[in-house]
């Protein structure tokens, strides 16, 4: 992957773990978890700790997990394909503490016989939890595939107020 498209970047804490987070100078490029499916690898961007919209990322996700945070208010710079653009997009209109199914989705992005390409369009989402991928679940309300780990994505869920299958 060429991840000449960020700039810069920052590390933030969270009670799931480290974030990577990188900025172009468009907006935000990418969030990921220390050893994601799909993470690029050491980025070729420097390290800025003051970037202004870095730290605003970071405050919004620090506020998210806090639970002082429903949505979040920042640029998104996001590089992929046309397809994949519109998948992200349909994961932006799903609401905090809502869920989906990938066919459900399929169909919004008026691509209902290619559920299997949105979802993998879905897994190789460069900007977590601000694009909500962690709100696709199966069709009968299992926990399918993470890039950042199922059990993360239980915590997400949680953490948006969600009760799963699994929790009965």
């Amino acid at each position: 992957m060429n991840t000449s498209h960020h700039s810069k970047q920052r590390q933030v804490l969270t009670p799931l773990g480290v974030l990577t987070v990188a900025c172009s100078a468009q907006g935000l490029s990418g969030i990921w978890f220390e050893g994601q499916k799909h993470h690029p690898g050491p980025l070729q961007a420097e390290v800025d700790e003051i970037d202004p919209l870095l730290q605003q990322a970071a405050d919004q996700l620090q506020a998210y997990f806090a639970g002082k945070r429903k949505a979040f208010d920042l640029p998104l710079a996001l590089e992929g394909t046309t397809f994949q653009q519109a998948v992200w997009a349909g994961l932006l209109k799903i609401p905090f503490g809502q869920t989906i199914s990938y066919g459900e989705l399929a169909e919004r992005v008026r691509a209902p016989s290619a559920v299997r390409a949105v979802g993998a369009a879905v897994g190789h989402n460069p900007v977590s939890i601000i694009v909500p991928c962690h709100r696709v679940i199966g069709r009968d309300g299992d926990l399918t595939g993470y890039a950042g780990g199922l059990d993360r994505k239980t915590a997400l869920l949680h953490l948006e107020g969600i009760t799963l299958k699994t929790d009965a």
